[in-house]
């Protein structure tokens, strides 16, 4: 019902993560290329271990 004192999981956190990630690595696109290709391998490598959970579950 209410949300209010629930416990994020970890997929949840994953995906909150790699959605902060993305925004820097846009962020910094225009700015400063060697950042910004590293913050999209992190990207990847949380979307991997999203992607990954998925599998089990399904």
């Amino acid at each position: 019902m209410f949300r209010l004192f629930k416990k994020k999981t970890k997929k949840e956190k994953l995906e909150n993560l790699f959605k902060k990630l993305m925004q820097e690595w846009h962020d910094l696109s225009t700015v400063n290329r060697a950042a910004s290709d590293q913050k999209f391998a992190e990207a990847q490598k949380i979307a991997e271990q999203i992607n990954a959970m998925k599998n089990e579950a399904a």
